[in-house]
């Protein structure tokens, strides 16, 4: 014999669960605090310095 179901509360679990989903792949999207996203960023323009002061050339072709 096989279990009743409510067909209005299984929308509604279904619902939820859809919408967890959801808010879970936002969150892995978006979740990056600001702090972390101004010192990855930080973090990449400082190397580009680091590499463009120890470049053998300029860009115009003359030896440094």
């Amino acid at each position: 014999m096989s279990d009743i179901v409510n067909l209005r509360m299984a929308r509604k679990r279904k619902t939820r669960a859809d919408k967890e989903r959801m808010a879970s792949q936002n969150r892995a999207l978006f979740g990056v605090p600001k702090a972390e996203r101004k010192r990855s960023r930080t973090e990449s323009e400082k190397a580009v310095r680091f590499v463009d002061a120890h470049r053998l050339e300029r860009d115009d072709g003359h030896k440094a």
